[in-house]
């Protein structure tokens, strides 16, 4: 088996046993193609030494932080795990090797007054008498509630970006207060919302009330074409909205999802 007979193996592995993510996926045959370079695309993954793997990591040592030289060789270790596994190899020649220790971090969450003002903050331009004389608030006030229902949710409930803008409608429950999401490797759990969020989307889902609607994403593309299934947002779409949001707010600090989890487990503690 060729390196590039392997790699298309191991793709399929990854989305079809493992579901990761497509971030993931694509990181993961990244550095793989990466290491098949560094020894020669001729040679046969049955050939790899373990010194062919410290050579690829020591090589990329000074230019690469630790989470990345970590992630190569968790990458590498899934992929000749999986040779294993499929008979190709014998052993995997990355056992043994210690991950690059990477520095800790705190994590630096919002202050609880950010996060509200960042909820509360206008997610459109205020309109003026003549856009409203024509009827152009719908999509502005539309947005509005949108966003602010986003907010809510992302820091109320501390989701991930990814899981965020897989929600359809259907996965709330605001009789019981709760959201269901799909996580990593497609593992469900369901997330209790508290009372801003619930009101938010509360708020944001009468509004969209229409036969069919339960199956439609969460937070579409407010630009959807009249007839057609509404284009979910992705997670750069939200990141936009919130940096929108926090410049109109007037909120300093960098703002960005994952900011906001941390902020919602330090917040939740505290």
């Amino acid at each position: 088996m060729t390196f590039e007979e392997a790699i298309r193996s191991f793709e399929l592995h990854l989305r079809a046993e493992r579901n990761l993510s497509p971030h993931t996926r694509r990181a993961y045959l990244s550095d793989v193609r990466q290491f098949a370079e560094s020894v020669g695309t001729t040679t046969a993954p049955d050939a790899v030494r373990v010194d062919d793997v410290r050579t690829f990591l020591s090589d990329r040592h000074r230019r690469q932080s630790p989470t990345t030289l970590g992630r190569k060789l968790a990458a590498l270790r899934s992929f000749f795990r999986f040779l294993v596994r499929e008979g190709q190899r014998e052993a995997d020649p990355s056992v043994g090797i210690p991950a690059p220790r990477a520095a800790k971090r705190l994590p630096n969450p919002l202050a609880v007054d950010d996060c509200h003002v960042l909820a509360e903050a206008l997610a459109e331009a205020p309109r003026s008498g003549a856009g409203r004389a024509r009827g152009e608030g719908g999509r502005s006030d539309r947005g509005a509630l949108r966003d602010r229902a986003l907010v809510e949710l992302l820091y109320g409930a501390g989701i991930r970006v990814g899981e965020l803008v897989a929600l359809d409608v259907r996965d709330i429950d605001l009789h019981r207060g709760d959201v269901r999401v799909w996580g990593k490797g497609g593992k469900e759990r369901i997330v209790p919302l508290p009372a801003a969020a619930r009101n938010a989307l509360r708020e944001y889902l009468d509004q969209r009330r229409r036969p069919g609607v339960l199956s439609e994403p969460l937070f579409p593309s407010l630009r959807s074409r009249q007839g057609e299934m509404p284009r979910r947002l992705d997670p750069r779409d939200v990141r936009r909205i919130l940096r929108r949001r926090a410049d109109r707010a007037g909120v300093a600090d960098r703002v960005h999802p994952h900011r906001l989890r941390h902020s919602y487990a330090t917040h939740l503690l505290d």
